[in-house]
């Protein structure tokens, strides 16, 4: 069964950080692009950041570029979201996704695979 599992979220501070991991299982890891969205509170969902299978590309919404940088670790089949100098509009469900053609994209059609995604709270 393939399963994608986020941790780390939680509340934190203006200014603060927090760290997201995504553990996947089910499938080949180190096949897939994988990809970060959110959903802030009454809006639609959004890109955030995606990383190719072999790490090589890598993409961020212009809202929290320099902020937040997306890793992964093909060994442990889980990838990462250190989220830096948090703003209370990055408050949102944050949900990874994988990308079975492995290039990754920030069209969140292209996901084949999601997680249930978890909460981050940012206060002012």
């Amino acid at each position: 069964q393939v399963q994608l599992v986020e941790s780390g979220g939680g509340l934190a501070q203006a200014g603060g950080s927090l760290k997201l991991s995504c553990a996947v299982s089910g499938r080949t890891f180190r096949n897939d692009a994988m990809g970060w969205f959110r959903q802030p509170p009454g809006k639609e969902r959004e890109f955030v950041a995606y990383i190719s299978s072999n790490g090589g590309t890598i993409g961020y919404a212009e809202s929290v570029n320099g902020r937040f940088t997306i890793s992964r670790d093909n060994a442990k089949n889980k990838a990462y979201l250190q989220m830096n100098s948090l703003k209370p509009e990055d408050t949102a469900v944050y949900f990874c996704s994988a990308d079975r053609t492995g290039w990754g994209t920030p069209r969140s059609s292209n996901y084949d695979t999601w997680g249930q995604g978890t909460q981050v709270t940012v206060s002012s």
